[in-house]
């Protein structure tokens, strides 16, 4: 039996079999990323409904774990050399990647490939995708200054270019399903939750639809948009 003990997480979210690798996650783009990537790799893992609130994310169990207060985070009781507690999406994709694998590229110059797009998804496309949400769909809409919103449309604009020129003539971003993928595809839906396609000229690009319906139809894709579910 793996013993959990030094991870005080698991105390305000008690593992039911600590034997599995311990998701604590919630379903917003980059929460998925996580429980995307553990459906389609297959390994047995439990997931804990980590809600956005203070009284989750802020807690002194969840900051024991993730410094920075975000989630997905994991511990993995079969790491290498003992359990291992990890934070950050992109780290995540590329430990359960490595640990399996799988969706990391065939061989070396495949995974730098898969690399460098997954750092453009966490440096670019969400970190912007996020900020155009705030100001589109949250409070920042209230702002009355445009220039904030003006900016991140119009990132999020060229963004969308980027991921579509790369997408010409390609079912993935690389050659094969990858991580870039699982990181990329949930950013681009989080525009319909946005509501915010038609402003940032989702339509000029055909390419992103295909692309995105293609990712959704998977089905670990469907079981892992909605781990841990959105309710309770």
């Amino acid at each position: 039996m793996a013993d959990l003990s030094a991870f005080p997480i698991a105390r305000k979210w008690v593992p039911q079999d600590p034997t599995k690798l311990q998701l604590f996650s919630f379903p917003t783009p980059n929460g998925v990323k996580a429980s995307i990537m553990l459906e389609e790799t297959g390994l047995p893992y439990e997931a804990h409904r980590v809600t956005l609130s203070d009284e989750d994310v802020k807690s002194e169990a969840f900051l024991s774990l993730n410094p920075n207060n975000k989630i997905p985070a994991i511990i993995d009781p079969d790491g290498p050399g003992g359990p291992i507690g990890l934070f950050e999406s992109g780290a995540i994709l590329l430990y359960l990647g490595e640990k399996t694998v799988k969706f990391l590229g065939r061989d070396a110059a495949a995974k730098a490939h898969v690399t460098q797009w997954l750092m453009w998804q966490m440096g670019g496309l969400g970190p912007m995708f996020g900020q155009l949400g705030f100001f589109v769909k949250f409070a920042g809409k209230n702002i009355d200054d445009p220039r904030p919103r003006e900016r991140y449309v119009g990132e999020a604009k060229r963004l969308l270019g980027v991921v579509a020129g790369a997408l010409e003539g390609r079912e993935w971003i690389a050659d094969d399903f990858s991580v870039a993928d699982i990181a990329i595809a949930p950013w681009l839906n989080a525009l319909n939750f946005y509501e915010a396609k038609d402003l940032v000229g989702w339509n000029d690009h055909p390419v992103l639809q295909d692309y995105l319906d293609r990712f959704m139809a998977r089905e670990a894709v469907k079981r892992g948009m909605n781990i841990p579910p959105r309710e309770a």
